[in-house]
């Protein structure tokens, strides 16, 4: 057992986390000046080429209008569209289905995501910095979960793809004379578990120093891990943490848009393989059910009031977090521990934490004590606690947020 708990860690790591509020990021507004203008002008092209090919004037943002267009005046097929009380369902994942159908459609899915961007992130966020140019979020430590939140601004929920996402993370600077390094943990959740569930072949992989998603791809398409192509690969990790938030033949068969069939046959060919991760799902859901409740590796525990329901959805629903609620705040542990760790390792001369996003720590240090202040962060966070497997952290230095990765 773990020398510490899960509530001895959580209190530790307050007084970090004021620490990081209090200093905040800084922000370059010329960065994000620039974007905004640029993304404007975009939205503007693309407004008006939606409603030209519409053939009248209507509100793209809303969804009563957007079907009206696309499915009584373009005819676009609804076969395959989810319904909702207020009609067929104009969400972004049902317009991909169609996407090929009508030229419209891109233009829409476009003009969303820009729109998106401007009014969640480009827009409200320079008027959010202090006098120094510097942002600040809150952090919280989720009761339900165990994982760290942010809020007034999200910056967990900054843009990491896409064409804007990196565009955006380049306006997260260093100050004058300072890098940032940032650096995040490897598959975290995967390697915590395969240590949970006692999974030899994930143990075996990561052991190795294998690329876990490509080892999947390699088992579910009985090829040589060496020609795995960028697609199988990306399916392999959707069926990897599909299984970990115990998704659902339906649900994996929506997240990679093929057949309820196919997703079944993925899930069991995975299972077969990796018999550990099944045994540990069924333990899981049947603790849950017995005790009613399941806990991370440092003693947080879940209620899970629903577990015998029987409403199949809220069922079902405990059941998904069952699995993953040790797998999740396991690994929000960790990171935690880290951060207590550096907060007593790092001198105010060596650098100073900004922001912890997910399984990223980002830590502002003097450009000549970068190469330093990355090991050390590098070091601590790899060494922090010790697992079946090997825990991995990659570490970037840069001017900005994306520069580090």
């Amino acid at each position: 057992m773990p020398k510490i708990t899960a509530k001895q860690i959580s209190k530790q790591v307050e007084p970090v986390l004021r620490a990081m509020e209090s200093t905040g990021i800084k922000v370059d507004l010329k960065v994000f000046g620039g974007l905004t203008k640029k993304l404007e002008k975009r939205v503007g092209v693309l407004k008006s080429e939606i409603l030209e090919l519409a053939g009248f004037d209507f509100n793209i943002s809303s969804p009563l209008q957007m079907q009206e267009v696309l499915f009584e005046k373009l005819k676009l097929p609804t076969t395959d569209l989810k319904r909702t009380k207020s009609g067929i369902s104009t969400a972004a994942a049902e317009l991909k289905k169609i996407e090929s159908k009508h030229k419209i459609i891109p233009l829409v899915l476009e003009y969303r995501e820009l729109s998106k961007l401007l009014s969640t992130y480009l827009k409200p966020l320079p008027a959010m910095v202090d006098k120094k140019s510097r942002l600040h979020t809150t952090y919280g430590q989720d009761t339900t979960t165990s994982r760290l939140t942010s809020s007034d601004p999200n910056l967990q929920n900054i843009p990491i793809k896409g064409k804007y996402g990196p565009e955006i993370r380049k306006a997260f600077v260093a100050d004058k004379g300072n890098k940032l390094v940032v650096a995040d943990y490897s598959q975290i959740e995967l390697r915590v578990v395969a240590c949970l569930a006692d999974d030899y072949v994930m143990q075996e992989a990561f052991s190795k120093g294998e690329d876990i998603h490509a080892k999947t791809a390699s088992e579910l398409f009985n090829i040589d891990i060496k020609k795995v192509n960028k697609a199988q690969r990306s399916l392999a990790k959707t069926v990897n943490f599909g299984v970990l938030y115990g998704m659902s033949p339906y649900g994996l068969s929506q997240a990679l848009s093929i057949s309820q069939r196919d997703a079944a046959e993925y899930i069991m060919k995975y299972f077969s393989v990796h018999g550990g991760i099944k045994d540990y799902c069924t333990r899981m859901i049947e603790a849950a059910k017995s005790e009613g409740e399941v806990e991370t590796l440092f003693g947080y525990k879940r209620e899970l009031l629903s577990i015998h329901s029987k409403n199949n959805n809220a069922r079902e629903a405990d059941e998904r977090i069952a699995i993953n609620t040790p797998v999740q705040g396991t690994a929000a542990e960790i990171i935690k521990l880290a951060m207590i760790a550096l907060n007593k390792k790092l001198t105010k001369k060596q650098g100073r934490m900004l922001l912890t996003v997910h399984d990223e720590l980002v830590v502002e240090t003097p450009t000549k004590e970068a190469k330093k202040v990355a090991k050390i962060v590098k070091d601590t966070m790899e060494n922090v606690v010790k697992l079946c497997v090997p825990i991995e952290v990659e570490v970037g230095i840069g001017k900005n947020w994306e520069e580090c990765k």
